[in-house]
């Protein structure tokens, strides 16, 4: 269990009152948060504690992102300001900051009618066009995260909906080379041989190893290029990460992955996270809803999105990062959603050409 934030000393930061009671929030699997209640009132307490994310600077260009997206309407849940007019603070060596605490509940896309996976995938595209309107400028500088098989093959970039200039291209990730995904599967099996006692965790894990090594010796010339149009991006878009009040999102949250990436490609991905069905197949019918009014919101276009989906294909192919916290960290978090996750690479494979089609129509 993580230890208790040092509430004393961070809310004399704030005119937030004294603490009444504080209780973690267990969803987070990078950081760590709290619903505390205090003598005036209810608020959500931040411990960024991932180190990958817990720069003091990046955190307060997360804050004033999402300030600006709030004035333009966007639903989100900007930190509360302390008495030095800071929303980050450092207590100990380590970053805190101060939400309202958003009453509301989380939805997968089982849960969420046809027309509602279109207001989900307009308000992504929302959120996309938003971003470009209030960090102008800002993408040359910045960042792209290194995780595998990010970037975008589109060879169209549309612009937004309002108007507002689209960013500078940024730096381009490569996707996931297969040689090195080989032998990453060959390390993977030598831990689950070794692990002991054996269990039906590593039964399954055995078999989609094998079962993934065959599918990209199968299709290895397949490996797309390097991307083409990005722009900033949330960075996280998941079920986790919004909040609902009844049938409408109340807030989007945790924006500790705001960067600079290719923008179809993380519609493409939060669908394959909302929209997965237990045995790994998609929901189709619902992902067409969900595409065609986030492109509708984002200016993108058809191609935009079926290259996406090639590229987050091939991401998902050479992805193994649940199988690495299980038996390289021993974290085992993720586990419950690897049987839906790792037969989803299969499926996807499969049905490739109907998933472009529900994407691009």
């Amino acid at each position: 269990m993580p230890s208790a934030p040092p509430l004393r000393a961070l809310l004399s930061q704030y005119a937030a009152g004294s603490a009444v009671t504080c209780d973690p929030v267990d969803q987070g699997l990078l950081n760590r948060g709290y619903r505390l209640c205090t003598t005036r009132g209810r608020y959500f307490l931040k411990h960024h504690f991932d180190p990958d994310t817990a720069d003091p600077a990046a955190i307060a260009r997360q804050h004033r992102a999402t300030e600006r997206l709030a004035a333009l309407g966007v639903p989100v849940a900007p930190p509360l300001p302390g008495r030095d007019g800071r929303t980050v603070a450092v207590v100990g060596g380590h970053a805190y900051a101060l939400h309202p605490w958003i009453e509301g509940r989380h939805r997968h896309g089982g849960q969420l009618t046809p027309e509602q996976c279109g207001r989900l995938g307009a308000l992504l595209g929302v959120v996309h066009a938003s971003l470009e309107r209030v960090m102008p400028g800002q993408a040359m500088s910045a960042q792209v995260m290194p995780e595998q098989g990010r970037g975008a093959r589109g060879e169209e970039c549309a612009g937004p909906t309002s108007g507002a200039p689209a960013p500078a291209a940024g730096p381009r990730a490569e996707s996931a080379d297969p040689v090195h995904t080989f032998a990453l599967i060959d390390g993977l099996l030598t831990l689950v041989r070794r692990h002991r006692p054996a269990d039906s965790f590593d039964e399954l894990a055995r078999h989609r190893l094998l079962e993934r090594q065959a599918l990209l010796e199968r299709h290895a010339d397949r490996r797309p290029p390097r991307g083409g149009c990005v722009g900033w991006v949330h960075g996280d878009f998941h079920p986790f990460n919004l909040l609902y009040q009844g049938d409408a999102p109340a807030a989007i949250v945790d924006w500790d992955r705001l960067g600079v990436q290719p923008r179809a490609e993380e519609a493409v991905r939060a669908a394959a996270i909302f929209f997965v069905r237990p045995t790994g197949a998609l929901d189709l019918p619902k992902v067409r809803a969900y595409a065609r009014a986030y492109r509708r919101a984002a200016g993108a276009t058809p191609s935009e999105l079926a290259a996406a989906v090639h590229r987050v294909w091939w991401e998902r192919l050479n992805d193994f990062w649940m199988l690495r916290w299980h038996y390289e960290r021993g974290d085992t978090r993720a586990d419950p959603q690897f049987p839906a996750a790792s037969a989803l690479a299969v499926w996807w494979t499969r049905e490739y050409e109907t998933v472009c089609e529900a994407f691009a129509d």
